[in-house]
């Protein structure tokens, strides 16, 4: 019998099998899914903010980019996951907030998506679905039997990739 287990904001979770995992308000955040085809592992990790703070004020992991996609990848690591199988679908990034110029909150969305996009590269985990950008929040799931994300947006509809 498989299960949905919810990923919360600044969260992760690791299922395998039959099991899905699902994020909510994906806006400016990033999504980030990594999964191995092979042991049919997958990981979620729901990223707000690019880097950690340098003052060691960053409690939560989960919460950047930085340190919750190696926290995620070690996880499923850990339970048998292989590295060099590993790939990622990411999504969200979109500019929720319509700021003239180049605020840092106004472009939150492009900087959590460059610096996931970063972190990935620098761990060798191949992005082979995206999306990113645009104006709108996002639901994502993910099943770990086939490894494929199901986005939901209210002005977009359901696509599955």
């Amino acid at each position: 019998m498989s299960s949905v287990a919810t990923v919360g904001i600044a969260e992760m979770g690791v299922v395998r099998g039959e099991d899905q995992l699902i994020t909510y308000a994906l806006g400016s955040c990033i999504g980030v899914c990594i999964y191995d085809k092979n042991a049919k592992i997958a990981g979620m990790v729901h990223i707000m903010l690019p880097t950690a703070p340098t003052d060691g004020s960053g409690k939560s992991v989960c919460r950047y980019a930085d340190s919750g996609v190696p926290a995620l990848v070690n996880k499923m690591e850990s339970i048998g996951a292989r590295r060099g199988l590993l790939t990622a679908k990411i999504a969200g990034g979109a500019r929720m907030f319509n700021i003239p110029g180049d605020s840092v909150v106004g472009n939150i969305g492009d900087r959590n998506t460059d610096a996931v996009k970063k972190i990935l590269s620098d761990l060798r985990i191949p992005i082979v679905g995206h999306d990113v950008g645009q104006d709108y929040a996002r639901t994502m799931s993910f099943n770990a039997c086939d490894g494929m994300v199901t986005i939901k947006a209210f002005s977009k509809g359901i696509t599955t990739w």
